[in-house]
């Protein structure tokens, strides 16, 4: 198992050196030349999605990317520093609950738009940040006859 972690400071111009390099893994892991487009995707959205709670959260700890190349599957881990907890008694009127809803939903149209892209994903999140996980199929390198 080969596994490249990157890891940089919550700022939007990072993004696209995590798209690029997570593709290059991808293409290197065996992962299908027609999906490349989808992981650059997926990976963008979840680091932008990362970088945003980031910022809004004050967090300076950077965003961490994971790419596991694995026998049959390679897999992105994109996970944040942002704690995640919705107090069970707080009201939609509450002082800064529309805020939160704002952001709450466009958490939600991310990860709308990753879960299109990637047919195996999973997200965790509580006190101490979140995790998005992506999997993709790879095939096996051929050696020329």
């Amino acid at each position: 198992m080969a596994t490249v972690e990157l890891r940089f400071s919550a700022q939007p111009e990072h993004v696209r050196t995590a798209r690029l390099v997570a593709a290059a893994v991808a293409r290197r892991a065996g992962v299908d030349e027609a999906v490349l487009d989808e992981v650059r995707l997926a990976v963008g959205e979840a680091c932008s999605r990362a970088v945003g709670l980031h910022r809004s959260s004050g967090i300076t700890a950077p965003v961490r990317v994971l790419l596991t190349e694995e026998e049959k599957q390679f897999s992105i881990e994109v996970g944040d520093e942002a704690p995640r907890s919705v107090p069970s008694g707080q009201a939609s009127d509450a002082p800064g609950a529309s805020d939160d809803l704002d952001a709450e939903g466009e958490d939600d149209m991310g990860l709308a738009v990753i879960s299109g892209l990637v047919d195996d994903v999973e997200v965790t999140a509580d006190q101490s940040g979140g995790l998005i996980r992506m999997t993709w199929p790879t095939t096996p390198a051929t050696l020329p006859s």
